[in-house]
């Protein structure tokens, strides 16, 4: 039987990784009080969330105005992990929402499963300063990643690197 956590409001929110460049585990993490909640997400997945909530802001902005200044103003927020980091679940799919009556986006992680599989699902309600700052953070995040190959545009390993485009000649 699948399982509802909603996180609302999340007291933290968060994008990160563990491992090294190249062979980095990415997770999706909110907290509310003592419940800290790590979702594994695939770094495409981090990429576009970012690049959705960037999106999803500005809509947001446009339709409904923040109501003080200070709402607009970005704010800083401890972006780290929380330790320990236990995966609750492998991230299918997320969907973006937004309660008008409480300020709040929420950001919706459906668990991967087999078709016709009933999903887990975990909902992180969040502010939208707590969503700029995580829209920064994504950013800061995907380019930690292994330099890319100026030839092939594949990430290039700290052991080397087979270039197709120099059929594996080096220079």
């Amino acid at each position: 039987m699948a399982h509802q956590i909603d996180l609302n409001p999340a007291s933290h929110l968060t994008v990160g990784t563990v491992g090294v460049p190249g062979q980095r585990t990415f997770f999706l993490q909110g907290s509310r009080g003592a419940q800290t909640i790590s979702l594994v997400i695939e770094k495409e997945q981090a990429a576009l969330l970012g690049g959705s909530l960037e999106s999803f802001l500005e809509e947001l902005d446009r339709s409904h105005p923040p109501a003080t200044r200070e709402a607009a103003d970005p704010v800083w927020m401890d972006m780290r992990l929380r330790e320990p980091v236990e995966e609750l679940f492998r991230v299918g799919n997320m969907g973006l929402g937004y309660s008008e009556d409480e300020d709040l986006v929420v950001l919706i992680a459906y668990e991967l499963v087999e078709e016709g599989d009933d999903p887990n699902v975990v909902s992180f309600w969040a502010t939208r300063a707590q969503i700029q700052s995580l829209v920064k953070h994504i950013a800061d995040i995907v380019k930690q990643g292994r330099p890319i190959c100026g030839n092939c545009g594949r990430p290039i390993d700290p052991e080397g690197h087979f270039c197709p485009q120099r059929n594996g000649h080096r220079h």
